[in-house]
C-alpha cells in the first residue's frame, strides 16, 4: 500500500477519489483517497498560478475521481499524517453525481440489502474494503503453503453432466438441448487427479448449492478452497495437514493485519497450537448434555446442527483452551458414500471454529468394489458411473477436505453474515447486481 512518507519533497502524480471537497474563502481542500490511504490536497486561492485549479475544484463533487500532480510537503498542522500535497495540476477523470445512494462512512445508515444493492459504493467503506485485503492474505498464505509442499493447482469444470455427489439440490442448466448442472464441489475431479497419478492437488474456485437456506452462513455460490492428496495412512494425516495449513494462513494474517483486525473488527487473530483437540461424536453428545443440558434432536442424531456446533466451540475453549476442535465418528447415513469406513464408521471429521463447522474432511474409499457397494447403498447408480470408473484401474489411498473462504473470513473478523465477506453475495433472494 502507498507510503506517502517516502514521497516527501518529491513531485508525484496520484490518482484516486476526491473523498471530501471543502471550498473556503481563501483556500480549498480535497481529501484524496487511494484505496484506504488518504492525503490532504491544499490549494491557495490567492496564488495566481492556481487559478485554473481553483475553477476545477469549484465544480468538483465528492467521490469524483481525479489525477493530481504536485509535491508532498510536511505540515504538522495537518491532522492527516502531518503531510499535504501542494498541487500544480488537477484533472477530473470522472465526475460523481452529487448525491450518493448510501453513506460510505456510516454502514448503519442503510440496511444490509440496500448496501448489497449498492455494493460498488458499499465497498468504498474502509471496514468493507479491508475485508478483501485480509481475505487475500489468508488465501495467499494457504496457497503458498501448498506450493511449498509440492501441491499441483488444478482447474476443474463447473458445468457437469451428472448431478453432484451429495444430497443437496443442484442448479440445472440447458446445455445445447441437454441437461447439465453447476458443480457443487470439485470432489470427483480432485479424486480423478489422484487416480491420474498426481499425489497432491488443490483448487480455489466457485461452488454452487441450490439450497433455499436463508441463514447468515449459507450462499448459493461461494468460493471453496479444496485439496486432495495421496498415499495417506488414515484420516489423521488429513487432519494434520489441515492444522498446518490453517496455522500457516492465520500466522500470515496476524503478521500483516493483526493490529488492524483488532482495531477495526475487535477480534484477536489467535494462532492455534497443533495438534487440535479431537473428540468422537458420541462422546461430544455426552459432554454437551452433562455441561449444558443440551440433547441432540432425534432427527440430527449421528450428525451436528448449528446449536451443537456453537456449544462444541464453548466446550473446546473450556476443556482445551482451543478455538478449533475436530469431531470424528459420524454416522454413515450422514456422510457421503465415498468416505472410507472402518468397522462401519466413516473415517472422517468435521472441524469446528468459533461456533461453526468450517470443514468436512475424510479419507476416501479408493477400492472399486467397496466404493460400488457404498454407492448402491446410497441409491446411486448410472449417474456416477463416470466417477466409479476412476477407480477401476488402480488408485492410491487418499483423502482431503475443503474450506469455504467466505465463511472463514466471516469467522476470522467476527462479522454477522456471509453477505459482508463475499464480494457479491448470491443467495436464494439475490441475483443482482
Amino acid at each position: 500500500m502507498i507510503d506517502y512518507r517516502k514521497m516527501i519533497n518529491k513531485e508525484v502524480t496520484l490518482q484516486g477519489f476526491a473523498e471530501k471537497v471543502r471550498n473556503l474563502q481563501w483556500v480549498q481542500f480535497i481529501v484524496l483517497r487511494i484505496e484506504c490511504k488518504r492525503i490532504q490536497i491544499t490549494i491557495e486561492k490567492s496564488d495566481e498560478k492556481n487559478k485554473e485549479m481553483v475553477e476545477v475544484v469549484n465544480n468538483l463533487t465528492n467521490e469524483s475521481t481525479i489525477k493530481v500532480t504536485g509535491v508532498i510537503k510536511e505540515n504538522e498542522k495537518v491532522k492527516m499524517g502531518g503531510m499535504e500535497l501542494i498541487p500544480s495540476k488537477i484533472e477530473v477523470t470522472s465526475k460523481s453525481a452529487p448525491e450518493l445512494p448510501i453513506s460510505i462512512t456510516d454502514k448503519m445508515a442503510a440496511n444490509i440489502d440496500t448496501r448489497m444493492d449498492n455494493r460498488f459504493i458499499d465497498l468504498r467503506n474502509d471496514d468493507n474494503f479491508y475485508i478483501f485485503k485480509i481475505q487475500t492474505e489468508f488465501v495467499r498464505a494457504m496457497r503458498q503453503y501448498l506450493y511449498d509442499n509440492d501441491f499441483t493447482e488444478i482447474h476443474t469444470p463447473k458445468l457437469i453432466g451428472a448431478a453432484s455427489e451429495s444430497g443437496s439440490e443442484v442448479f440445472e442448466v440447458d446445455y445445447f438441448g441437454n441437461k447439465a448442472y453447476l458443480a457443487q464441489s470439485p470432489q470427483f475431479y480432485k479424486q480423478m487427479a489422484i487416480a491420474s497419478g498426481y499425489e497432491k492437488v488443490f483448487e480455489v474456485a466457485p461452488c454452487f448449492r441450490a439450497e433455499n437456506s436463508n441463514t447468515n452462513r449459507h450462499a448459493t455460490e461461494f468460493t471453496s478452497f479444496d485439496l486432495e492428496f495421496a498415499n495417506i495412512n488414515s484420516y489423521e494425516d488429513v487432519m494434520k495437514l489441515e492444522e498446518e495449513l490453517l496455522v500457516a494462513g492465520l500466522t500470515a494474517v496476524k503478521e500483516k493485519y493483526g493490529d488492524l483486525i483488532k482495531e477495526k473488527y475487535g477480534k484477536e487473530v489467535i494462532i492455534p497450537k497443533a495438534p487440535f483437540p479431537r473428540i468422537k461424536l458420541q462422546d461430544l453428545y455426552k459432554e454437551l448434555e452433562k455441561r449444558y443440558g443440551y440433547k441432540i434432536p432425534d432427527h440430527d442424531i449421528g450428525d451436528m446442527n448449528a446449536e451443537t456446533e456453537k456449544l462444541t466451540s464453548q466446550f473446546a475453549m473450556e476443556e482445551y483452551g482451543h478455538e478449533f476442535i475436530f469431531v470424528t465418528d459420524f454416522n454413515k447415513t450422514k456422510r457421503a458414500f465415498y468416505h472410507m469406513r472402518k468397522n462401519d464408521v466413516p473415517q472422517g471429521y468435521d472441524l469446528i471454529w468459533r461456533g461453526t463447522e468450517i470443514t468436512t474432511g475424510a479419507q476416501r474409499e479408493h477400492r472399486y468394489d467397496v466404493l460400488e457397494s457404498q454407492a448402491k447403498e446410497k441409491g446411486l447408480g448410472k449417474d456416477i458411473e463416470f466417477y466409479k470408473n476412476f477407480f477401476k484401474y488402480g488408485c492410491p489411498p487418499h483423502g482431503g477436505f475443503a474450506l469455504g473462504i467466505d465463511r472463514l473470513t466471516m469467522l476470522l473478523l467476527g462479522l454477522p453474515s456471509l453477505k459482508e465477506t463475499m464480494f457479491l453475495f448470491r443467495g436464494p433472494n439475490r441475483l443482482h447486481p
